[in-house]
């Protein structure tokens, strides 16, 4: 499905078309997993729209944060128990 996926992201910035929602939240911590095994599914070279999609999502600030607060980032957050955790 994500040949799927990449054919529809070449015609549109995001899944549902020109703005982010809650379909490109949804969707985008589970290509984040695929991708993960770039070794196995040559995510960059068979699915380029679908990879300008992820990095646009990725710069997110709000996705930066989620990923820090979930501890997959090497910025990870060690304590997440008030606001003053996030400033580093």
């Amino acid at each position: 499905q994500l040949d799927v996926l990449d054919k529809e992201l070449a015609t549109k910035k995001y899944l549902c078309g020109d703005q982010y929602s809650i379909a490109d939240i949804a969707l985008w911590p589970w290509i984040r997993s695929l991708k993960n095994a770039d070794t196995f599914l040559s995510f960059s070279k068979d699915y380029p729209h679908l990879v300008a999609w992820f990095d646009t999502i990725k710069e997110r600030p709000a996705v930066k944060r989620g990923i820090r607060v979930t501890g997959f980032g090497d910025d990870a957050v060690p304590e997440r128990h008030s606001k003053d955790d996030f400033i580093s």
